[in-house]
């Protein structure tokens, strides 16, 4: 296991590819919030998203907010949601709009593998309840895009020392995700031929 800095937007895929399942990673630089909602707008609806998605960092989250009297939101808690229900975007977003990195808590089933492997994308995993910690790591939010369909979405959040992450998946078909049922599975063979 390596431990990685990485800065997002990526421009290198070459950054991308150095990460392997299990290397933990810390962000900086500008993480792009996005949830259900967006994406069906995006994907389903056909509608372009208002900023440049090349190279970036999308994590899961429909955040806590407060907005200020300039217009401006100030952040209150901002975490991550469960990614497993937004699997189907996956290939959207790295064939049309090039996104490097998509980060949410509970993993990404299997049909994910092969898509990320071959657009060089990659998924972080974040620990689930650890919302606190990553509102802090959260220096400001730039940019909040498509604000009717508050909470959900799109947030441009400046961020410093996001993480550690941990790579889920990684840009050439390993998975921790797949691993660990794969190893539950032989282990219940295991206990059934016990009994």
């Amino acid at each position: 296991m390596a431990t990685h800095t990485l800065t997002f937007p990526v421009t290198d895929e070459n950054e991308i590819l150095k990460l392997r399942a299990g290397d933990e990673v810390i962000v900086q630089g500008h993480i792009i919030g996005i949830r259900d909602r967006t994406q069906i707008r995006i994907f389903d609806q056909g509608v372009e998203p208002p900023l440049d998605l090349r190279g970036a960092f999308l994590l899961h989250t429909a955040p806590g907010v407060r907005k200020l009297d300039d217009g401006r939101y100030e952040k209150v808690c901002i975490g991550t949601t469960t990614s497993a229900r937004m699997v189907r975007f996956t290939e959207g977003l790295g064939s049309q709009y090039g996104v490097r990195a998509i980060c949410g808590k509970g993993g990404f089933p299997d049909e994910a593998i092969e898509p990320m492997r071959a657009l060089g994308m990659v998924y972080f995993a974040i620990v689930g309840g650890a919302a606190a910690l990553e509102t802090t790591q959260i220096e400001e939010i730039e940019e909040v895009l498509w604000e009717e369909l508050m909470p959900e979405c799109l947030w441009k959040f400046r961020v410093k020392d996001f993480g550690p992450l941990t790579v889920g998946i990684d840009a050439h078909g390993n998975s921790l995700y797949h691993d660990v049922q794969a190893r539950a599975q032989d282990k219940l063979k295991e206990l059934y031929a016990r009994l």
